[in-house]
């Protein structure tokens, strides 16, 4: 038996993978709580994240009904760019800053223009900063609350954090490690010198972690850990990785062609390949990979949150928000709305907030506005797709996850907008199924070679083929209208976009 984790901002997930069955045994989830304030605020104390695994665990170990000590190993999966700092006693020493967080937009454009400009950014780390990353957190830190900058000992995200709870080990891998903006994606090792432009005495130089390969575990569960969980006392904890990373391996993704999307909290594009990705955009992060290759993705702000606050406003359950969508027209009668109701990272306006556009006395009606946050949104991830096709990414296959993907209507536009055939794993809990699928890959390298990641995808990512669906030729020809009308749009309200 292998558990996967995945802490994310709205709650963490557990897993139990049966190897040997091929099938997962027991799920379970908590929520989390989150601090959030006008600025742009948003920040979580790690300990939510470790009460809400244990819920979580406990949840999924009940459902499977197994010996807890037949567990061999964990896989941790984590929302990406979280700030954690610890002090020299190991203790967290404030709440953890999220990627959501954009009161640290002043601070990154800061670091952008000390590294000089999105030119200099590449030079030195393979990428372009971007709001949200790690980085211009911790000059945030040392500008607003420079006492607490004063105790970093350890600098961790999220996913490291839950890691060194579970085994007493400080590490970080190559995957999540490359959305920080002190890594370098091409030479994978930390940049120094980025951090010195915040402490330049080397203080957050000593506090970085040692770096782990993907296939490398992290170290064992802490004996007072496996006892407080019921595991045995040999149990792995592999390097784990960020959520888009894990959520790559749980959907199959680790080889050209295929791209996995998210519609989740957060909206999310991504492919693996095995070569440095070329970058024509800026906006396009060419993250390492939780397998030993490279993830360049995009990432949007605002998706769920936004489709969930326009149904809330009708007070519609999901059921009928989708059958009030499904009633508008392509395009929405002329309404676009622009989505940015908590900034926006591609395109890159962190400061920008949502606008609805197009309105007159014939096409506002509940049905439109519905339709139109679900256009909207995806023509975000469409935006990216773009970006990403343009680096030279093949897609000949979308496979969704994250709550949106549930909808087959939202599934359908996806399909239209995006011009790809899209289907959904059986399991949708991906980024936890791939912490439980690298524990495995970890483990079963240990003591020898061990087997492929493809092979273990091969054998444990199953796709729903109900949920297939094709573009179809005439909604495709009027949603490039739409979209037109969108890039229009931005474009008017956002130049340069």
């Amino acid at each position: 038996m292998y558990l996967g984790i995945d802490c994310g901002t709205q709650g963490t997930k557990v897993v139990i993978l049966d190897a040997e069955q091929g099938a997962i045994r027991g799920e379970g989830y908590a929520p989390h709580a989150l601090i959030s304030e006008a600025g742009g605020r948003r920040e979580q104390e790690p300990q939510w994240w470790i009460d809400a695994f244990e819920q979580a665990y406990r949840q999924a170990l009940g459902q499977a009904r197994i010996d807890s000590r037949a567990i061999r190993g964990i896989g941790v999966s984590g929302q990406q760019h979280g700030l954690v700092v610890l002090d020299a006693s190991g203790e967290v020493i404030r709440p953890a800053k999220l990627w959501c967080d954009t009161e640290t937009a002043p601070q990154n454009a800061q670091l952008l223009d000390l590294l000089g400009g999105e030119e200099g950014s590449m030079a030195r780390l393979g990428l372009v900063l971007a709001t949200g990353y790690t980085l211009s957190k911790l000059l945030w830190l040392k500008q607003h609350e420079p006492e607490s900058f004063a105790r970093i000992a350890h600098i961790m995200l999220p996913h490291d954090y839950i890691n060194y709870w579970l085994s007493g080990e400080i590490a970080a891998e190559y995957g999540d490690a490359s959305g920080t903006g002190y890594f370098d994606i091409r030479s994978r090792c930390w940049v120094p010198d980025v951090l010195a432009l915040i402490a330049p005495d080397g203080a957050l130089e000593r506090a970085l972690p040692p770096l782990r390969q993907a296939h490398e575990p992290v170290g064992r569960v802490r004996p007072r850990v496996a006892a407080r969980l019921g595991l045995g006392d040999r149990v792995l904890v592999s390097s784990g990785g960020g959520d888009n990373m894990m959520g790559a391996i749980g959907t199959g993704n680790i080889a050209d062609g295929i791209v996995t999307l998210s519609l989740g909290t957060s909206g999310t594009v991504y492919a693996c390949t095995d070569r440095t990705p070329a970058q024509p955009s800026a906006l396009l992060a060419p993250f390492c990979s939780s397998s030993n290759g490279w993830l360049p993705l995009i990432c949007t702000m605002n998706l769920t949150s936004a489709a969930n606050a326009v149904r809330e406003l009708f007070g519609l359950d999901l059921n009928d928000f989708n059958a009030q969508a499904a009633r508008a027209p392509i395009g929405c009668e002329g309404i676009s709305l622009l989505p940015f109701f908590n900034g926006e990272r591609v395109p890159a306006l962190p400061d920008a907030s949502g606008s609805l556009l197009g309105l007159n006395m014939q096409n506002l009606t509940p049905a439109n506005l519905c339709r139109a946050v679900l256009e909207g949104t995806s023509f975000g991830l469409r935006y990216g797709l773009d970006l990403m096709r343009e680096a030279g990414i093949e897609v000949q296959q979308i496979r969704l996850i994250g709550g949106g993907a549930k909808s087959a209507f939202w599934r359908q536009m996806v399909a239209d907008i995006m011009q790809v055939p899209v289907i959904c794993p059986r399991i949708g809990e991906a980024a936890a199924l791939g912490g439980a699928i690298q524990a495995l890959w970890c483990d079963s390298r240990t003591n020898g070679p061990g087997v492929s990641l493809q092979s273990l995808c091969d054998r444990y990512v199953a796709l729903d083929e109900s949920s297939a669906l094709k573009p179809d030729p005439v909604a495709v020809a009027a949603y490039e209208t739409a979209y037109a009308l969108y890039r229009e749009r931005l474009g008017s309200l956002h130049p340069g976009a």
